[in-house]
């Protein structure tokens, strides 16, 4: 299968599932039960009023209406866009430092197999950290650094959230793909010779890229959901996070209103991994393994 055809079945296959759930909304809240579903105290099915429940169509035409009453208000959706932009800056910034992190562990675990007996079971405890009570300590540790001229900024709490939660499958990603090279082929290059960098370069990145890429892209749609939780847990001002918490306190006089982020923060996620995506095009020539998997 060429690369076009390929790219077409997945974006029609995408469009089917976005319709699928769509039905599936209208479905529900067409024929579910207008106070949901309880078992004792414990809600098992959601409420299908138009508070909890707005038809698809009625948030999608509130996009386009302006955010608020004042005359100079935005549109929803562009508040929407330009929180959704400020929160993909900073989401970016983390997936770079997970990124240098995630290799840099990788490269180090490969190197030494005593690193990875040590460093592994660390690095997979770290992911049980609950962000909400984690990210306002990194905040409060940001705020006392200061070096020289440096002064940390609020972003870079998030940013770094963001890395937290996006070195982990970077990180595993990269060791499974260091070491996925034969024995055969390794012994080849020692026979030729070759020092560690040399085949580093020739034999174990090439070999890593099939498994490099989906971890890149995890860790990209992990970024965004650690800047949006961030933003969340420190307060931050002008990402989408913090237009979740705004606009579900005004969700009883305006529920559709309040869909407008969580539309804004899927379509980060999308933009995100969709981004890294392209890596996929500079590097096809390293693709066969994944193609023949």
């Amino acid at each position: 299968m060429t690369a076009r055809p390929r790219l077409v079945g997945g974006f029609i296959w995408g469009l089917a599932g976005v319709m699928l759930i769509a039905l599936l909304w209208e479905g529900y809240k067409f024929f579910g039960p207008a106070d949901g579903l309880s078992i004792g105290e414990l809600r098992v099915l959601p409420r299908t009023t138009d508070l909890a429940m707005p038809h698809l169509w009625d948030m999608i035409v509130r996009l386009g209406e302006p955010v608020t009453r004042a005359d100079d208000a935005l549109p929803l959706w562009a508040v929407v866009g330009l929180a959704a932009v400020t929160t993909l800056g900073i989401a970016a910034a983390g997936w770079l430092v997970g990124v240098v992190v995630g290799v840099g562990f990788a490269l180090l675990m490969q190197r030494w197999r005593l690193a990875e007996f040590g460093l592994l079971p660390w690095i997979v405890i770290s992911q049980t950290v609950p962000l909400i009570a984690f990210a306002p300590v990194v905040k409060s540790w940001g705020s006392r650094v200061e070096i020289g001229s440096f002064e940390w900024q609020d972003w870079m709490s998030v940013a770094l959230i963001a890395s937290y939660l996006a070195f982990f499958p970077i990180t595993v990603g990269a060791l499974k793909g260091l070491q996925s090279p034969d024995r055969i082929h390794v012994e080849l290059f020692e026979t030729y010779a070759s020092g560690y960098w040399s085949t580093l370069k020739r034999l174990r990145f090439p070999a890593a890229v099939p498994y490099l890429l989906p971890a890149l892209r995890l860790g990209a749609a992990n970024a965004v959901i650690g800047a949006v939780v961030a933003e969340v847990s420190t307060g931050l001002q002008g990402g989408i996070g913090r237009l979740l918490i705004q606009f579900a306190g005004q969700a009883s006089g305006d529920p559709a209103k309040a869909w407008g982020p969580i539309f804004g923060a899927i379509v980060l996620g999308l933009v995100a991994a969709g981004s890294v995506a392209l890596l996929s095009v500079i590097l096809k020539d390293y693709r066969r393994t994944e193609e023949t998997a």
